[in-house]
């Protein structure tokens, strides 16, 4: 493999790193159900280059909130612990009864519909403002469909725009 090839490779995800930011992870949470006295249990999972603590057996939206902004929150002081902790930027992903599974189930379905109508009028569409984690969904349902996206605006206004080919 020439240096090139080597600069153009992915780091392999340093897995007992992220098990550990994991860990941590699932220990803050864990102390914030006990304060707010929620029953739920906590799993923890490395996925892909990132480390996925979930809260399952939770009832309510509660911990979700509308539009999924209670779990962004969370998601962000989880990160936070975790980065106070280890001294490195976490990329944590956390999920709350499976809300961010069905999110990105829909947002896919999302992508591939709005792809076809733009197929098929051959005009560009754009769609309403998304977090980081469901543009990149849309985006990545947009590309297998054979199309190209950007997203465009400013946070936290930031939305996916489907070009024709």
């Amino acid at each position: 493999m020439t240096e090139a090839e080597q600069g153009a490779a992915k780091p392999v995800p340093d897995v007992a790193a992220l098990e550990q930011e994991g860990e941590i992870a699932a220990d803050y949470v864990e102390g914030l159900l006990d304060i707010a006295d929620i029953d739920g249990d906590i799993d923890m999972d490395v996925e892909g280059d990132r480390a996925l603590v979930s809260i399952v057996g939770v009832k309510g939206n509660e911990l979700v909130g509308p539009g999924g902004e209670v779990l962004e929150a969370l998601q962000e002081l989880t990160r936070l612990a975790v980065h106070r902790q280890t001294g490195e930027r976490s990329r944590l992903m956390l999920d709350i009864a499976g809300y961010r599974e069905r999110r990105r189930a829909e947002l896919s379905k999302l992508g591939t519909d709005i792809a076809a109508q733009v197929k098929k009028n051959g005009q560009p569409k754009s769609l309403h403002p998304m977090t980081p984690f469901e543009r990149k969904i849309v985006h990545d349902a947009v590309a297998a469909a054979g199309l190209r996206s950007e997203s465009e605006g400013e946070e936290p206004n930031r939305y996916v725009v489907v070009l024709p080919a």
